[in-house]
């Protein structure tokens, strides 16, 4: 009988290449080029990620060793938020940063009409202000609804002009912008000063010519009243002048009726008559 034998001292311990047969080579090479598709098919991240959980998986270890520092992350957001001004100068398109192109392409996107305000510290004498998104404008936000960054108010809205000083990147600047406010949130923007209000030409045109029109009408009715009292005065010197007059005469006539004799009356013939007549026609 021929001797057992040990497979323990088979170098490699199991079959090596020469005991696989054709069918098993060939069942390795397809797993092989499945294996191969599927790293292929993955993104450099994902494949990174299956390598690392491969090796923790076979050899050992904890995941911590292999998570990313996300502390110096940033979004498209946040260097936005970095980069961001209230107003661009002209000169300011000139910057190479990708940062600031970034910021300033945002900037253009938004629309400068109207502000919103955020009017929550009124009392501290600080408001917020930011311009309005294609969204709000397409909503009405600041325009027909109230421009407090919470209220939603459609009616009695007042339009006003505000001094907005901000500091910006460690510098003091002044912008003048608009805002559509209601009656509430108009008395928490005037709360400590009062600022000036934007009356629509049309409104102050006919607040002007009713005003020229109340003038004239008081104009005309003073002068009015300065030619009646006159023509009053005019009456009174005539009524007065005319009775002293008549006193007069009467006093005339009565002392001329007694200073001599009376005044013989001579009748003119008709012949005298005739003649007086017909002188004043051919004159």
């Amino acid at each position: 009988m021929a001797d057992k034998i040990d497979f323990t001292e088979i170098a490699g311990t199991g079959y090596g290449s020469d005991f696989e047969s054709d069918a098993e080579a060939k069942k390795r090479k397809e797993e092989g080029k499945i294996h191969r598709f599927h790293y292929l098919s993955m993104s450099a991240f994902d494949r990174h990620k299956q390598f690392v959980n491969n090796y923790v998986l076979y050899f050992g270890g904890s995941m911590k060793e292999f998570q990313r520092d996300r502390s110096k992350d940033r979004t498209d957001m946040d260097v936005i938020r970095e980069n961001h001004r209230f107003l661009w100068a002209d000169d300011d398109e000139g910057e190479e940063s990708w940062e600031k192109r970034l910021a300033k392409k945002y900037y253009d996107k938004l629309f400068k009409e109207y502000c919103l305000a955020d009017l929550s510290r009124y009392k501290e004498n600080k408001v917020g202000m930011r311009w309005r998104t294609e969204k709000e404008v397409v909503e009405g936000k600041g325009q027909f609804i109230c421009g407090s960054k919470k209220c939603p108010e459609r009616e009695g809205l007042r339009s006003w002009e505000v001094n907005f000083a901000y500091v910006e990147h460690g510098e003091k600047k002044n912008a003048l912008v608009k805002l559509r406010l209601c009656p509430d949130c108009s008395y928490k923007l005037n709360y400590h000063h009062k600022r000036k209000e934007v009356v629509p030409k049309k409104k102050q045109d006919e607040a002007e010519t009713s005003g020229k029109r109340k003038e004239k009408k008081k104009h005309k009715k003073h002068k009015k009243d300065r030619r009646d009292s006159d023509e009053e005065d005019d009456r009174a010197e005539s009524s007065s002048s005319q009775t002293a007059g008549k006193s007069d005469t009467s006093t005339v006539t009565d002392e001329s009726v007694w200073s001599g004799p009376a005044k013989i009356v001579e009748e003119k013939s008709r012949e005298e008559e005739f003649d007086d007549y017909f002188a004043d026609m051919f004159l």
